[in-house]
């Protein structure tokens, strides 16, 4: 199909020339520019909720503030080979919607991203993920369009900081997420002493459960996240020293 139209194409040259010769230089800066900008712009908005323990960080932000930008300019100037400069159709383009097709792929992967997400003990997980297999969809659809360096550039610069910001975390992304369990016996200095090793441990809580049960016995359910790295003896420690507990356990949820 590419070959037949390439060959049938009007004399000033091929479809892939036409293609390579919409958009000068300063034009591609400028949509580079834009998906640049728009991934500082995802990034202030990723820490602003990293710094409040929400589950979509920093990367999620700046991976679909990204894709979206590249969609927009896919879907403003990726149909640039419908028509040649003089406003004839090229020949297998007559009749074609490809906006409409454009628009189902942005909307379909979604259903695909959200068989990625799911939620552990108060943990969301698989955002990225789900963020990287739509902007991933709309690197296709500029592929598809003709928009190669657009598609390429975005491909490298998701690539690139996905890599970084996995080596080098930001805000909420650096800190470890931890379930502790732990049954007591009913007392007023439980919540307390807690508190207090909380603030050792420099974690804050992001999610609490506590149940009352007819013997006596409080049952706690903490979710917090630090960045200090927590083992299962020293929390025994504590529980040994400081509180009595009849049961303690530790999910690392990360």
């Amino acid at each position: 199909m590419f070959l037949t139209m390439l060959q049938a194409a009007p004399p000033h040259g091929s479809l892939l020339t036409y293609l390579l010769s919409q958009f000068d230089l300063i034009q591609t800066l400028e949509f580079f520019s834009r998906m640049v900008l728009a991934c500082v712009c995802g990034a202030a908005i990723g820490f602003e909720r990293s710094r409040r323990f929400k589950g979509a960080g920093i990367r999620t932000h700046i991976i679909v503030c990204c894709g979206a930008a590249l969609i927009m300019i896919v879907s403003k100037y990726g149909f640039a080979d419908l028509t040649d400069l003089a406003n004839k159709t090229f020949n297998g383009t007559r009749g074609a919607d490809p906006a409409r097709v454009a628009a189902q792929v942005v909307s379909g992967i979604s259903f695909l991203g959200a068989g990625v997400i799911f939620k552990n003990n108060g943990a969301v997980k698989g955002l990225t993920t789900a963020a990287g297999l739509w902007v991933t969809a709309g690197i296709g659809l500029a592929m598809g369009s003709g928009l190669y360096t657009v598609g390429i550039f975005c491909t490298v610069l998701v690539a690139v900081l996905q890599v970084v910001m996995h080596r080098f975390k930001i805000g909420a992304d650096s800190y470890n997420a931890y379930q502790i369990n732990f049954a007591v016996e009913e007392s007023e200095t439980v919540h307390e002493l807690f508190r207090k090793q909380m603030a050792k441990w420099e974690a804050q809580t992001t999610d609490s459960k506590i149940e009352h049960r007819p013997d006596g016995t409080v049952y706690y359910e903490i979710t917090l996240r630090t960045t200090q790295t927590l083992e299962l003896d020293a929390i025994m420690d504590f529980f040994d020293g400081e509180i009595h507990a009849r049961s303690v356990s530790l999910n690392n949820l990360h």
